[in-house]
């Protein structure tokens, strides 16, 4: 039997993620050569949000450009991955077994949640795509609830992909200084999260909203953290894949969690 897939958290970014040169372009055209080559993939997007988990039933999604005020050059990008109709029935199966009811959305395609970083780290947009929503009105136990029910796609040849930002501020965002270091707070909330990650601090982790230090100054919303919480749902041992900040206030850690139990 293969070895099972790992879960990912990445960070994305901008959307000008997908043409500029800087450090988490480079890790993310490296990574999808860095781990096992998935059958198809699961992208828990930080830009859809819904009340219930939903899922993309397109089986050829189309991309969608859900920004506005960005060159005119990322309009022009496609990712034509296919979808797979059947994943995102076995998705919906087992959330159901686990008592998380969730829809499919048959019109819906892939934000650049999901096609800037699987333009990287698969621009031949070979490997069919499936998307899952995040649900902002839910908790990050809700999340990890969701990660917990998909962990058998990781030995089915399923990559599960959470796709957000460590930290997101866009108010906050230093656009004419992208190299500035983070200020304090950014720093401090940063280097909980990858402490609380990397020391499997799972009840301490689900709890962030009270356990961390200035939330409000790096997720005023939750969306773009709750991908996370549905990677780690999936368990394993967590590795730091990637550390970098970007726009002043944007935490690019990457980490990945490795199904180490016996098969």
């Amino acid at each position: 039997m293969a070895d099972p897939m790992p879960a990912l958290f990445v960070s994305h970014g901008a959307p000008t993620l997908s043409l500029e040169p800087q450090p988490t372009r480079s890790f993310l055209m490296e990574l999808g050569r860095a781990i096992p080559r998935p059958r198809a993939i699961v992208c828990v997007s930080a830009h859809w949000t819904t009340a219930r988990p939903m899922v993309t039933l397109a089986a050829a999604p189309e991309t969608i450009h859900d920004f506005y005020g960005f060159p005119e050059e990322l309009f022009a990008v496609r990712y034509p991955a296919p979808g797979d109709p059947a994943l995102a029935g076995r998705v919906r199966e087992l959330l159901a077994q686990a008592g998380i009811p969730a829809a499919g959305e048959p019109d819906r395609g892939l934000d650049h949640g999901a096609w800037v970083p699987l333009g990287l780290m698969y621009p031949q947009a070979d490997i069919p795509v499936v998307e899952l929503s995040v649900q902002p009105e839910e908790n990050a136990a809700h999340h990890a609830a969701m990660g917990r029910a998909l962990a058998p796609l990781r030995r089915e040849g399923v990559l599960v992909l959470g796709s957000g930002n460590a930290t997101h501020n866009l108010r906050a965002v230093r656009w004419e200084a992208a190299d500035s270091p983070p200020p304090a707070p950014v720093a401090a909330f940063d280097a909980w999260l990858k402490a609380a990650v990397l020391a499997g601090r799972q009840a301490e982790l689900l709890d962030y909203v009270r356990q961390a230090p200035f939330v409000p100054d790096n997720h005023p919303t939750p969306e773009h953290l709750l991908p996370l919480f549905v990677a780690a749902g999936l368990g394993g041992r967590a590795k730091l894949l990637h550390d970098a900040f970007t726009l002043g206030v944007l935490s690019m850690a990457a980490f990945a969690w490795e199904d180490d139990s016996p098969a």
